[in-house]
């Protein structure tokens, strides 16, 4: 592993390439998404130009993928013609799924990163609507010589460690790994489990195989306590990130909602995605598209949660476990999911991911689902109640080892091993949503992706990449 000072990080992105030399800057647009669960409202903070130039595929400037709830737009407004766009999901997306947003108003903070444009040029956001197609909430005019756009500094740069270094960022899927709650006596920890989570990471396929098409950096803002706030149990810290437990009031959902802190740590370093790893044991993470993922690092299951997450952040994978209690309010209709993995079925004859479906495969497909929710749900009761006597940690990972050797065992008799069809039951919902296989890692704590799950990672990868 190598410590990068910012002089040599600046002159590998410049001197690195020819088209490199000629990258723009990186420009971010910062602003405030607020409303309720009827309304929202866009609301400018800043424009921001980053320390170092940008490192995205500039041959790719127009989204392939997709996959998330909003989608942003960079117009020339003398033409009308799009220079760069990306679809991605927000934390305010997810909010107002929540009872919370019928109650209450609230505002989130968000960004959206670009290359930088020379003049006035327009910022357009779109919201998927009826049939997911994307339909514009919001547009300003932004003039990028404005007197008050901010020139950020690269102040965290001496604390860049290069964990995984494929080649020039440009060309590369750049991936950042944040570690929140580490002191300065912690740094070598933090980097120790950041090549280790790395190293799961690598071992994983499609990962596994598309490796040579990331680097991995690494950096920790020391913190003045170990930890991250956790309110449920009254632990509260003042991390540089502020990542937390209990986001939506859920006690395994780790998020941050100082977003300007992240993007003011994140900036000094070559980044596309965001992974905080949290300084703590109990078991928690969470991941958002295009936004960031998060896992409690020294937790027993800190490889599958670095990874399941990743997936929801890298590839907009939906959850397709459906017995665990979550705050989003379950849908008034069902309706086809935009996600990759997951499927209403309304139209078998053209289900999303039918070229992988093996000929004479019953759509749906059947499963051992019965037996698996009859022991899921019960194992969830015994959880919940684990969790408000605040047991040790050791107990909550022993009942989480016997859940999946019961899963791992009943999926091993049930003859669906490697099968893709549709298996009902996924998106948070027992019934009339469907997934792609009988078991993923984005189902249970197993190891491996689906084949849905793997190729929609790899068409990621493809969109971020250059390939030399």
């Amino acid at each position: 592993m190598e410590r990068i000072s910012l002089v040599v990080l600046l002159a590998a992105l410049t001197l690195g390439t020819t088209a490199n030399a000629d990258a723009p800057d990186t420009m971010r647009v910062d602003y405030f998404h607020s409303g309720n669960n009827t309304a929202e409202m866009f609301s400018l903070d800043q424009v921001v130009v980053e320390p170092l130039p940008w490192t995205g595929n500039m041959s790719q400037p127009i989204d392939k993928t997709s996959r998330g709830k909003y989608l942003f737009e960079i117009i020339n407004p003398d033409n009308g013609n799009v220079a760069w766009s990306r679809s991605f999901s927000s934390i305010y997306g997810e909010w107002e799924t929540t009872g919370e947003s019928r109650r209450i108003n609230r505002a989130f903070h968000e960004s959206v990163r670009f290359p930088a444009q020379e003049s006035t040029f327009e910022l357009v956001i779109k919201k998927r609507g009826p049939g997911n197609e994307f339909a514009e909430v919001w547009r300003i005019e932004l003039d990028p010589t404005d007197v008050l756009v901010h020139r950020e500094s690269a102040m965290f740069a001496e604390h860049v460690v290069a964990i995984h270094k494929s080649g020039d960022p440009a060309n590369k899927v750049d991936l950042l790994l944040i570690g929140d709650g580490y002191t300065a006596d912690e740094q070598d920890a933090f980097i120790a489990k950041a090549q280790e989570l790395t190293d799961v990471l690598f071992s994983t396929s499609p990962f596994k195989e598309r490796m040579d098409d990331f680097n991995v950096w690494a950096v920790a803002p020391p913190a003045a306590e170990s930890g991250v706030s956790r309110p449920s149990t009254g632990i509260f810290r003042d991390s540089p990130v502020g990542a937390t437990y209990d986001a939506f009031r859920s006690e395994r959902y780790v998020l941050t909602f100082d977003n300007k802190a992240m993007r003011r740590i994140a900036s000094s370093t070559p980044y596309d995605f965001i992974e905080i790893l949290t300084n703590t044991e109990v078991y928690g993470g969470g991941g958002i598209y295009g936004l960031f993922s998060t896992a409690a690092a020294n937790s027993e299951w800190a490889p599958y949660l670095f990874v399941h997450e990743f997936g929801h952040h890298f590839a907009g994978l939906a959850d397709e476990y459906y017995t665990s209690s979550v705050m989003y309010e379950a849908p008034t209709e069902i309706t086809e999911p935009y996600e990759p993995n997951v499927t209403a079925l309304l139209d078998p004859e053209n289900l999303k991911w039918k070229h992988l479906v093996a000929p004479n495969t019953p759509l749906p497909t059947s499963w051992p689902k019965e037996k698996y929710e009859t022991h899921s749900i019960a194992v969830q009761k015994v959880r919940r109640q684990m969790r408000a006597d605040n047991v040790p940690e050791e107990e909550m990972n022993k009942l989480f080892r016997d859940n999946q050797e019961f899963a791992e065992t009943l999926f091993a008799e049930s003859g669906r091993k490697g099968v893709v069809g549709a298996f009902e039951g996924g998106n948070y919902q027992a019934k009339g949503y469907y997934r792609s296989a009988q078991n993923c890692l984005m189902f249970t704590r197993t190891e491996a992706f689906c084949a849905v799950c793997a190729e929609a990672i790899e068409k990621v990868i493809d969109e971020y990449t250059v390939q030399e």
